[in-house]
């Protein structure tokens, strides 16, 4: 049971990211998926969600228009399209959903 994020890295200003999410050991399809980043020092903060069947989305004001969040529930995966990066955005990104957390995936917005 477990939640497995991928594709952080270090990108330039401007570019983008796609974060993965692979779940297992709990049916995903029931299941509000969310993305949350984290700076040091910062609380956690809760970037996208979206619901069991990917009808609703919905984001934090600092990454709308730039951040799509969306899921495919056969293959048992969240994603986290980010583009238009900017330096503030650099956090380690968590994936949460059931009653699980990932490990974390570091995203670095730098020149």
């Amino acid at each position: 049971v477990q939640l497995v994020e991928s594709g952080g890295g270090l990108v330039q200003p401007g570019g983008s990211l796609r974060l993965s999410c692979a779940a297992s050991g709990f049916t995903f399809s029931n299941y509000v998926m969310r993305w949350y980043r984290q700076v040091p020092g910062k609380e956690r903060g809760l970037v996208a969600h979206i619901t069991s069947d990917g009808g609703r989305t919905n984001y934090a004001d600092s990454v709308k228009g730039r951040f799509t969040i969306s899921r495919d529930n056969a293959k048992n995966t969240v994603y986290l399209q980010m583009n238009s990066l900017k330096p503030e955005d650099t956090a380690i990104y968590y994936c949460q959903g059931y009653t699980l957390w990932g490990q974390g995936t570091q995203v670095t917005v730098s020149s």
